[in-house]
């Protein structure tokens, strides 16, 4: 039996303290020093470095890993694992509850449809670049894991949480030992090359005099935006955050029951199944949402659960603790003899990014181009706060479809990109041939993407 004064009973109290302490220090500081106000880092990066310097400068003094200490219970490292771990899949979940409305014309749907095509097509080439640079570095340097390159795409693709799934996945299955700092630094430098590259394109903007920042609303809560018609009242016997939080939890554990399911009939593949933890937590929120808006429309239940408000502040919550707890988990120390490889991939992987997309948006979205770009540049090199945070920039009351574009999304991405997550378990067993059919799977996307601008020309050429 445990004493309330021990740190098994304190040590995840800590860990939660110390994370949320750094995001506060990372807010003031970046309201404080005048680099980081102007900057675009977002304050989940900046709390994670913070936290990533004082471990290095602890290791450097005591020679023990900060996080493994017995104040947070002799393995923080592996609880900041887990956080990041369950923090994605909490953060699709409330964003996958959150209602929209309105009709979609064919010009949008056709818009939207185009947006997550370019975001799969994107990390086939970011997967393509990746794969080929480690496939040539393992071919030099001794026991070097050839598919580590698939991570890029998985961390600038997609973020911290898949970083570090499939980074777990590589170091537990295929014996990448620093598979998970690998993929966490990657998303961290995700962060890094939105960050710096979206400042740059905006500091090119404005010298051609092309940036004019639209003034921002003053931020201010309405009464309609944080409640809508027939929801339940934000006060009653249960508390209206507490309702949208068990929502998300139950689908969660709806999610778990699934992947259960699935892990006991295909056990070969349970890292895979728990690995779209996300995608599985998406899926089980959409049926409750179904089922609760089956259950108004019969009039069995009278009001609705679900807040878009609350919802939204909970998947922030949710994404902030991912960030910060994937940059702290990263291990320096592991990584000392990869540094050379991971600035490579960060580096060429922030360009390949800027290059495609830029050209996808001045081609597809030539009435919104540069918002649009910004967008998808942000998210696809950080996360799709990131992008959100360029696009402010130029469109600061969202007049452009291109944040529609980017919520929207989503289910054209997952339909494409699902391949795309087996395919990465294929790349340690047989990677040339994974490249292969990163390949032609990219330029079968290309062929979707400029569809009618290729189809245009064959009509054309027949007449």
């Amino acid at each position: 039996m445990s004493n309330f004064w021990d740190f098994n009973v304190w040590d995840w109290m800590i860990l939660f303290a110390v994370l949320l302490g750094s995001l506060l220090v990372g807010n003031i500081l970046k309201k404080t020093i005048p680099f980081l106000k102007n900057s675009l880092i977002p304050t989940s990066v900046l709390g994670g470095a913070i936290l990533l310097i004082v471990a290095a400068i602890f290791k450097a003094i005591t020679g023990e890993v900060m996080f493994d200490t017995a104040v947070f219970g002799g393995n923080g490292t592996a609880k900041l694992e887990i956080i990041t771990y369950h923090a994605l899949a909490l953060g699709f979940i409330a964003s996958a509850f959150k209602t929209t409305g309105g009709k979609l014309t064919k010009q949008r749907t056709s818009e939207i449809f185009n947006t997550g095509v370019t975001t799969v097509a994107t990390y086939l080439i970011q997967g393509i670049l990746g794969l080929g640079i480690t496939m040539i570095a393992a071919l030099i340097i001794k026991d070097f894991f050839a598919a580590a390159g698939v991570l890029l795409p998985f961390g600038y693709g997609q973020g911290t949480g898949q970083a570090l799934n499939y980074g777990t996945i590589y170091e537990n299955d295929f014996g990448f030992t620093g598979g998970k700092s690998f993929g966490l630094t990657i998303a961290a430098l995700g962060f890094l090359s939105a960050s710096i590259g979206g400042v740059i394109h905006l500091n090119i903007m404005k010298k051609r005099g092309k940036l004019v920042r639209s003034k921002r609303n003053d931020g201010s809560l309405h009464t309609e935006k944080i409640e809508e018609y027939r929801e339940i009242p934000m006060q009653e016997s249960m508390d209206k955050m507490t309702v949208q939080i068990a929502l998300i939890l139950v689908a969660y554990i709806v999610a778990y029951l699934l992947m259960y399911a699935l892990g006991a009939l295909l056990p070969g593949m349970k890292s895979v199944i728990y690995g779209f933890n996300f995608l599985l937590g998406v899926l089980s929120a959409t049926l409750i949402k179904v089922f609760l808006n089956f259950l108004r429309k019969e009039k069995v239940v009278m009001k609705k659960y679900t807040n878009n408000f609350l919802m939204t502040r909970a998947s922030n919550f949710f994404f902030d603790l991912m960030v910060v707890a994937g940059v702290a988990a990263i291990r320096l120390d592991i990584l000392e003899n990869f540094w050379g490889i991971i600035l490579i991939l960060g580096v060429l992987g922030a360009i390949i990014t800027y290059v495609y997309n830029r050209v996808i948006a001045k081609v597809l979205f030539p009435d919104y181009a540069e918002e649009q770009f910004l967008t998808m540049y942000g998210m696809l090199t950080g996360t799709a706060s990131t992008g959100i945070i360029l696009l402010r920039e130029i469109d600061g009351d969202f007049k452009t479809p291109a944040s529609d574009n980017m919520v929207y999304q989503n289910f054209p991405a997952i339909v494409f990109g699902f391949p795309m997550m087996f395919l990465a378990t294929l790349a340690p067993v047989k990677p040339l041939l994974t490249l292969i059919i990163f390949i032609v799977f990219f330029a079968v996307l290309n062929l979707i993407l400029f569809r009618s601008r290729i189809f245009k020309k064959n009509k054309k050429g027949k007449s």
